[in-house]
């Protein structure tokens, strides 16, 4: 059921909301794509924090136990509760994490550039932007109702705070001592932290590593 979304026949806005419901779905194959090829302990812990939001997501709807809409034309869901929302409590820990994360994590200096502080604006815009299309997916699909995705959201919301601060304050300092362990050098697992912006870093020291080698690929070519 992960990746079965039903919608009324013919219907084209139904259409695209039981896509982008797929949302989440997205996300982890992201997530482990990312961490495949970047192997960072950031990204792993921001996972983990994700994992922790679904299990709590599965006690709250196991100790409610609150019905899905009646009247809904599905045949097939994840679980037969639906307080909260596990979509909606999924897209706004993720948004509301990564915002936190744009905002007071990555950051460069006070002399931000334009382009760089706007790209940040529209990628929070964006991901706050997704959080509600996919709460209003669910709603609009008959699979919870707004008081679901409501208390989904606020449970999210709250969930991702926490574990920015946990983050930030409890498992940052031990970042360091983490990535020195064998198991984490023989896995190449890195750790960032003390790196403002880490795309910028990647691409300073990309392309002055490829400037040094042409310089030495010239000399012996001479």
């Amino acid at each position: 059921t992960l990746t079965h979304v039903e919608y009324p026949a013919g219907d084209l806005s139904g259409h695209l909301l039981a896509y982008l419901s797929l949302s989440p779905v997205f996300v982890i194959v992201g997530f482990v794509t990312l961490i495949i090829f970047k192997r960072e302990l950031h990204t792993i812990s921001f996972l983990g924090g994700l994992a922790l939001n679904e299990a709590v997501n599965w006690l709250i709807k196991n100790v409610i136990q609150e019905p899905r809409p009646c009247g809904g034309p599905h045949t097939a869901v994840g679980t037969k509760y639906g307080m909260p929302s596990s979509h909606s409590q999924f897209m706004w820990f993720f948004s509301i994490y990564s915002f936190l994360f744009l905002y007071l994590r990555m950051h460069q200096t006070n002399n931000a550039r334009f382009l760089d502080l706007l790209w940040r604006h529209v990628l929070s815009l964006g991901l706050l932007a997704a959080a509600f299309l996919v709460s209003y997916s669910r709603v609009y699909l008959l699979y919870h109702t707004w008081s679901q995705v409501l208390y989904g959201g606020i449970a999210g919301g709250l969930m991702a705070i926490a574990w920015f601060i946990f983050t930030q304050e409890v498992l940052t300092p031990l970042f360091p001592r983490i990535a020195s362990w064998p198991v984490s050098e023989f896995f190449l697992i890195r750790d960032t932290s003390l790196i403002p912006n880490v795309l910028w870093f990647e691409y300073t020291v990309t392309r002055a590593e490829a400037r040094n080698r042409q310089r030495k690929l010239g000399t012996k070519l001479q």
